[in-house]
């Protein structure tokens, strides 16, 4: 499944609620979930949903809840997010099989953790992969052309310049909790 970004350059990242109350009002479509707690999550989904708002939650953040494929089924079928973020190969699997946006997310520490990536990105096919940190430029154009898939770049984005060294690189969009980035770029959308 694929993401119609509609030159959405910025994903902004959330952790708090009252920026999620921010972001209701913006013309962002699509913003990603990073902690929250089970009991939370099909109100929040809702209200970003009744708001005209895509929410991608970031499986692996999520307090009271296992990060299984049994986690990703349930994230699926009950809680219906647009998509999942993960580090596990068995939830963007089991995301993908339930048709929503799988996001594979690499920590990208050295070149072991690199090659250890490419192996699993050609297991799991994700739709997207968010390549972390977010301010390597050539490695980001590096996975882009040696897997094919679109990437979104996160981690470590302070300045607009980093947001455009990384799309320069070839990233499709940037994920970031910086707000000063998320007013920036909503202005230039």
């Amino acid at each position: 499944m694929s993401l119609s970004l509609q030159e959405q350059r910025i994903l902004p990242a959330i952790r708090k609620m009252k920026d999620l109350e921010k972001l209701l009002k913006s013309s962002y479509t699509y913003i990603v979930l990073l902690d929250s707690h089970i009991g939370q999550l099909k109100n929040i989904v809702d209200l970003g949903r009744a708001n005209g708002k895509k929410l991608l939650l970031h499986a692996d953040l999520i307090e009271g809840l296992k990060n299984d494929e049994y986690a990703a089924e349930f994230l699926c079928q009950s809680i219906r997010p647009a998509g999942i973020i993960s580090t596990r190969g068995t939830v963007i699997t089991k995301t993908k099989q339930n048709g929503l946006i799988a996001i594979q997310r690499l920590f990208l520490l050295d070149s072991s953790a690199l090659e250890k990536s490419y192996t699993l990105l050609e297991r799991t096919q994700p739709d997207y992969i968010e390549v972390l940190p977010g301010i390597i430029p050539h490695i980001i154009k590096e996975v882009k052309e040696r897997s094919g898939i679109p990437i979104f770049a996160g981690g470590l984005i302070r300045s607009v310049g980093d947001v455009e060294q990384a799309l320069g690189a070839g990233a499709t969009a940037v994920t970031t909790s910086n707000t000063e980035l998320w007013q920036h770029y909503q202005q230039r959308s």
